[in-house]
């Protein structure tokens, strides 16, 4: 970096902040897209812009991380049950278009006048895609959830866990590595299983008990630095038994997306995902050498034009092998033409035992990096060429009403009997809870519950607050409670949010905060037994229901009137009612009194 000063280098900080800070709001008001926004601001203030920083491979070291802890967060979202679903998929799609591209861009190279064994790692390095910009535009584009979003989700996962043999693959197509005895390829494959048989034991007896110690000592930052050691630790792990760092990171995903900790490590983590993520596209930005660029252009162009072509051409076609509509394969395509992330590392790791030279890393490395730069103005292009598709059924699978989402805060006593009536309908349940004990015991009793806080607005978006239809707020604390109601009807407008509410004070309060509905918990117990207690005294059923529903419908007129004009006309209201039951000779119920504490 070119900014000198005395102590830390915020001028560079500063920089990076700045030029996120700036060009990204810009972009996207422009209809471009982050990801372009990012690549641009990194040019900028780069070596071949203004020349802020020099050094790009440096902060691309470090930005890598952000794709580490991104694949740690997929891997939260890949439930071991749903990448068994997802197998066919994974290792069908996944390797179908991962060979045919390899074959093709192979066979781009070698025409080229690479020599084969340069070919096929020049080739294969463009098949790998950029998981980072993919997945940010089906994030932006709302297509994580979707089928189609998941079918290239799962090529992306296959793409990002053949780094790991293609790596192998590149010492073993080294010029010096027929002087590498087979004890040393056996031991170097022993002790990659080794890290991986480590990380996983680790994962299943470890973790679930460390977080679980650390929810009871209710210190965030600890519960955040923990997370941060799972993820960063699980990719050093990878890395010393000589594998990817992404693998280590998305294996730690898989390993805890079945924890009740999950939500919160989601949470946790998506701070510093964001950021790394973010800083990643600027390095990116940063390392495409206009220098290289200029002397070797055609070969650059050619080589970007030919290998996203053709790369585009293949996806579509095995996309439409796969039975996917025109429509899904030509998007399909577009999003997934470029190279990756990956490709960096393998083309390093191909320089590093001698199988391309220094410029041809260059120009392989430029091509790419034109490829992913090119990407977000595919995608814009193609949204404009491409009308949007019209509702319609047709070919696709409505949503189903029976696995409708249903997010319920707090499972203590009365989360747990307002759950039970959802279960019995079959509906997909998100439960949280920030009591581990009662995690824990929900969990050991066959509840699905996991660990989050509900007040904090990072934990309602990884638990499904957003994607709900309806949300249940069942804590048992007064001031939480409000909070997490001012959170949900500000953040997620239109979704109905029922809430308990201890007494007639706070139910005013909920429903001034915005809550749909709310439901005193002692009020109805209270109907209930004296319902109860009037038959067990001689009295009729009929005569009963009749007398608890004048009893709740005037609760709820005084409840109005109370919430427009204030607690002493809500008396008065109570005062002619009980005139009223004592004219009729009817035993007047004492009902609480209205402040805080009352049904």
């Amino acid at each position: 970096m070119s900014a000198e000063s005395h102590g830390p280098d915020l001028v560079s900080v500063v920089a990076l902040l700045g030029a996120a800070v700036v060009a990204v709001p810009l972009f996207k008001r422009l209809g471009l897209g982050s990801v372009l926004g990012y690549l641009v601001a990194g040019l900028v203030i780069g070596p071949f812009g203004i020349g802020l920083f020099t050094d790009a491979q440096a902060i691309l070291h470090v930005a890598e991380l952000g794709v580490v802890m991104f694949l740690f967060i997929i891997g939260l979202e890949m439930e071991p049950s749903r990448l068994w679903g997802m197998r066919q998929q994974i290792f069908g799609l996944g390797v179908a278009q991962v060979g045919v591209c390899m074959a093709l861009l192979g066979g781009i190279a070698w025409l080229a006048g690479y020599p084969p064994v340069v070919a096929f790692v020049a080739g294969t390095g463009f098949v790998l895609t950029s998981t980072a910009i993919v997945m940010q535009m089906l994030e932006e584009r709302r297509m994580v959830g979707t089928r189609a979003g998941q079918r290239i989700i799962a090529v992306l996962l296959l793409e990002d866990l053949a780094i790991v043999p293609l790596l192998a693959l590149v010492a073993f197509l080294a010029p010096g590595a027929g002087v590498t005895s087979a004890f040393e390829r056996w031991q170097a494959v022993g002790i990659g299983l080794a890290s991986i048989a480590a990380l996983v034991a680790a994962g299943l007896y470890l973790l679930n008990p460390m977080f679980r110690l650390l929810a009871e000592a209710r210190a965030r930052e600890v519960m955040t630095a923990a997370a941060l050691l799972v993820v960063l630790g699980s990719a050093l792990a990878m890395q010393l038994g000589g594998l990817s760092m992404a693998m280590g990171a998305f294996l730690a995903g898989v390993l805890l997306s079945e924890s009740a900790f999950r939500h919160q490590l989601e949470a946790d983590v998506e701070p510093f995902r964001g950021l790394l993520l973010g800083l990643f596209f600027l390095a990116v930005g940063m390392s495409l050498d206009l220098a290289v660029i200029g002397a070797n252009w055609v070969l650059v162009a050619g080589g970007v034009v030919a290998c996203m072509v053709v790369k585009a051409v293949a996806i579509y076609a095995v996309a439409r092998a796969g039975r996917a509509d025109h429509r899904e394969a030509l998007e399909r395509a577009v999003l997934m033409a470029q190279g990756g992330e990956f490709a960096f590392v393998l083309y390093a790791a191909a320089a590093a035992v001698g199988i391309i030279d220094g410029p041809t890393n260059a120009v392989l490395t430029a091509t790419v990096i034109v490829s992913m730069v090119l990407t977000p103005v595919m995608i814009i292009l193609h949204d404009r060429m491409v009308p949007a598709a019209e509702p319609s059924l047709d070919g696709v699978e409505a949503p189903s009403h029976n696995e409708a989402r249903v997010l319920i805060i707090g499972f203590g006593r009365f989360g747990q009997i307002a759950g039970g009536s959802m279960l019995t309908r079959n509906f997909t349940i998100s439960v949280i809870d920030i009591d581990p004990e009662m995690v824990r015991e929900a969990n050991a009793y066959g509840f699905k519950v996991h660990y989050g806080d509900g007040t904090r607005l990072d934990i309602l978006h990884a638990a499904g607050a957003g994607r709900a239809e309806i949300i249940l707020c069942c804590v048992d604390d007064r001031d939480a409670a409000l909070r997490i109601i001012h959170l949900l009807k500000s953040e997620f407008r239109g979704i109905p949010v029922l809430a308990r509410a201890f007494d007639r004070e706070h139910a005013m309060r909920l429903l001034a905060a915005g809550a749909d509905e709310v439901v005193r918990e002692t009020f109805e117990s209270a109907l209930s037994i004296g319902r109860s207690a009037l038959i067990r005294t001689g009295t009729p059923d009929a005569e009963a229901d009749e007398v608890i529903a004048t009893l709740r419908r005037r609760d709820a007129e005084r409840f109005a009137l109370e919430a427009s004009q204030g607690m002493e006309a809500g008396r008065r209201l109570l005062l002619s009612h009980r005139k009223d039951w004592l004219g009729d000779g009817a035993e007047a119920a004492r009902d609480p009194a209205p402040q805080q504490g009352g049904g």
